[in-house]
C-alpha cells in the first residue's frame, strides 16, 4: 500500500510559479509510474503530466506542454511539478498518483493510489 502526501498549492499571481511536491512512503517507490492530475468543482478529473518509474519519460496534457515540468527524485520518494507562467485556467486540486500498469499512464483508472490533493488558486 502505497500513501502519497502533495503539498506545494496556494495561491499565485497570474503569470507566477509554485513547485508542487508529492512525498510517497509505504511501498517501492522506484517500480511506480506517477502522475499528476487536477479538478475542479462539477468537473472530471483532468491528466495533467505523467512520468515513468525510471524517470526517463515523461507525457503532459496539451494545455500544460511549455509551461509543467514533471520530474522525481528516486533516492527521496518524491515527484515535483513545477507551475511555471500559471493563468487563472490552472486553478483546481491537484492530485498526485501511483501506478505500476503501464510506463507511462494518462488516464485515471490506470492508477492505484492517490493523495488527497492541494489547491492551487491562480488570481488575475
Amino acid at each position: 500500500q502505497v500513501q502519497l502526501v502533495e503539498s506545494g498549492g496556494g495561491l499565485v499571481q497570474a503569470g507566477g510559479s509554485l513547485r508542487l511536491s508529492c512525498a510517497a512512503s509505504g511501498g517501492i517507490f522506484s517500480t511506480y509510474g506517477m502522475g499528476w492530475f487536477r479538478q475542479n468543482p462539477g468537473k472530471a478529473r483532468e491528466f495533467v503530466a505523467a512520468i515513468s518509474w525510471t524517470g526517463d519519460s515523461t507525457s503532459y496534457a496539451d494545455s500544460v506542454k511549455g509551461r509543467f515540468t514533471m520530474s522525481r527524485d528516486n533516492a527521496r520518494n518524491t515527484v515535483y511539478l513545477q507551475m511555471n507562467s500559471l493563468n487563472v485556467e490552472d486553478t483546481a486540486v491537484y492530485y498526485c498518483a501511483a501506478q505500476t500498469k503501464v510506463w507511462v499512464a494518462l488516464l485515471p483508472n490506470d492508477y492505484a493510489y492517490w493523495g488527497q490533493g492541494t489547491q492551487v488558486t491562480v488570481s488575475s
